[in-house]
């Protein structure tokens, strides 16, 4: 059975699908991009601020779900600049510290023209 995870803490979905969505003992986020979710904004400006919006937004699916940064086995990392990837690191590495599996791509062009957008797959 399916559960969706839904939290007016992090960017509500713009699209037709769910913050989150729970099989079994897995969650699996949608991306995240850099959305204040208290007025659907997107007021970071640099990858540092950004990527710490996205953190902050994941954050919030994670404990609707019922988990938190510890049980994310696997994220998927979207990067406008590759140029762009230390920096990101720096502050995604505060948050996942149990470093899951990961993979980050560079891309032509994120939602609102963002700079970083990142989903994750993690155990409830």
């Amino acid at each position: 059975m399916l559960k969706k995870v839904a939290t007016d803490k992090a960017p509500a979905a713009i699209g037709p699908y769910s913050q989150g969505i729970i099989t079994g003992n897995l969650l699996f986020s949608s991306g995240q991009i850099a959305i204040n979710p208290a007025n659907g904004q997107i007021e970071a400006e640099g990858i540092v601020e950004q990527t710490e919006q996205v953190m902050k937004n994941i954050g919030a699916i994670l404990e609707a779900a019922g988990t938190d940064y510890s049980k994310v086995v696997k994220t998927t990392c979207f990067l406008a600049d590759m140029n762009d990837f230390a920096t990101f690191n720096e502050v995604y590495g505060k948050y996942f510290t149990e470093k899951p599996a990961r993979s980050c791509v560079a891309v032509k062009t994120l939602p609102k023209n963002v700079l970083c957008e990142v989903e994750v797959i993690a155990e409830v």
